[in-house]
């Protein structure tokens, strides 16, 4: 099908200042559903209790939160969910990053440096000598004994993984294997003599300065554990002569977060949909917040519950209903044009990836592709199809294990990418507007 004429940059919508936004506010999944939370309040969603006893309304806007790194909003409708089901869309919160270890604290040299572990399929070569900071979760006693949690950002660069120098390493440009244990430990100070550093004072200090120098009652008094990710303190930004691509870290898969969120939140109200957005994805997703956990049956469950009884609802419910599955694609690399199949080389900016695997891979089947296709027809939108080389192995997503435990219709579709799980992604900024028009329209089915 034919590319849509590409915008100036005084054209484009007011959804990319959003997107930049939320990308640089969200170093985490923790940050990433926060922001998310916060998109919905605004909105007027109602925040649920996994604890409590829901009593949902028809006609009502709902989200619920698991382990402040995982997400799901839906809207109940008006309609009959037993007869006309339910709309999903899927996305993951999680990125392949460099994570602090427990005890990470490395004095070598008179230089600190942090243990770090690789989390997830991670490009290295990209975060060496680069200016990295730290975010994330920290649990906390205070002073009464009481545990606490917050999340902290320090922003700042703080952090630095230095190459080793070509002089020292003639042979580096010919082929190089990284030692994730020895090489990927970055460096954060310098110490004085006989100085000690402990990572727990400085979280402390921070977590005391962001809750009040007072020390409440309530506030930290001791760090008990914490989750902490490394990330790219350079801001996402809109680049290209024409300001065609969107460059960032954790476009995989928070740009698909983004826009299927801003789309739920515009969709009917009057059509029963729901965005889960997983943590794990990277990781294999078998957690309480991952796709092979119960999160989405248990709010689907519950959901149904507040409005039919029949011992069936839950399968006569899935049975009408469909779930798009929404992960970047790789797009064709203009540099790489022999690593993808001469006939499915999605390209930026020419609209939405539908991603077709015969080992199920990827959900995709010929009904939930038709349905697919339909939308974007309608939309005059165009798409693009994409498969992985026969002599290749195929990735994966959210979208074949949810087909799996909730028995779904799924089709898997994305935004298409370079430099997928590198510390800073490329995707065409075209492609943002277009892929939440169809999501949008899918909502309102």
């Amino acid at each position: 099908m034919a590319r849509p004429n590409p915008k100036t940059p005084t054209e484009r919508s007011g959804m990319s200042a959003e997107l930049l936004l939320f990308l640089q506010h969200s170093p985490t999944p923790f940050h990433a559903v926060t922001n998310m939370a916060r998109m919905l309040d605004e909105s007027g969603y109602q925040r649920l209790d996994e604890a409590g006893h829901w009593k949902l309304k028809k006609s009502a806007r709902y989200y619920v939160v698991r382990n402040e790194s995982a997400l799901i909003a839906f809207n109940t409708g008006t309609q009959e969910l037993l007869s006309s089901g339910i709309r999903l869309a899927g996305a993951h919160t999680d990125s392949p990053c460099l994570k602090i270890k427990p005890n990470p604290e490395i004095a070598k040299l008179g230089y600190l440096q942090l243990g770090a572990e690789v989390c997830g399929g991670a490009l290295l070569n990209p975060w060496f000598d680069r200016d990295l900071s730290i975010a994330g979760r920290v649990h906390f006693s205070t002073r009464k004994g009481e545990l606490g949690s917050a999340l902290i950002d320090l922003k700042k660069p703080v952090a630095f993984v230095p190459s080793l120098a070509i002089h020292l390493d003639r042979e580096v440009n010919k082929g190089r294997n990284i030692n994730a244990q020895k090489e990927l430990v970055p460096l954060v100070l310098q110490l004085d003599k006989e100085e000690r550093f402990s990572l727990d004072e400085l979280l402390l200090a921070t977590l005391q300065e962001q809750m009040g120098k007072n020390l409440k009652s309530n506030a930290a008094w001791q760090v008990l554990s914490h989750e902490l990710l490394l990330y790219d303190t350079q801001a996402p930004q809109l680049v290209g002569l024409r300001e065609q691509f969107v460059a960032s870290a954790r476009l995989d898969n928070l740009l698909s977060c983004f826009l299927a969120c801003r789309a739920l939140i515009a969709s009917n109200p009057k059509q029963a949909s729901a965005l889960v957005c997983n943590d794990h994805e990277e990781v294999g997703s078998a957690s309480t917040a991952g796709a092979q956990g119960p999160f989405l049956k248990s709010v689907v469950d519950r959901w149904l519950s507040n409005f039919h009884s029949e011992a069936d609802s839950f399968e006569r419910a899935t049975h009408q209903s469909l779930f798009l599955s929404i992960d970047n694609a790789h797009g064709v690399h203009p540099n790489f044009s022999e690593k993808h199949d001469d006939n499915h080389q999605p390209l930026l900016n020419a609209g939405p990836v539908i991603k077709v695997n015969a080992n199920q891979r990827y959900a995709s089947n010929s009904q939930s592709i038709a349905l697919f296709k339909s939308i974007c027809n309608k939309l005059s939108i165009p798409y693009q199809q994409f498969v992985m080389r026969s002599d290749m192995a195929c990735g994966s997503t959210i979208g074949p294990l949810t087909a799996t435990a909730m028995g779904i219709t799924t089709v898997d579709i994305g935004i298409a990418s370079f430099g997928m799980h590198s510390i800073r992604e490329l995707a065409g900024i075209e492609d943002v507007e277009s892929t939440y028009q169809v999501v949008n329209a899918y909502f309102n089915r």
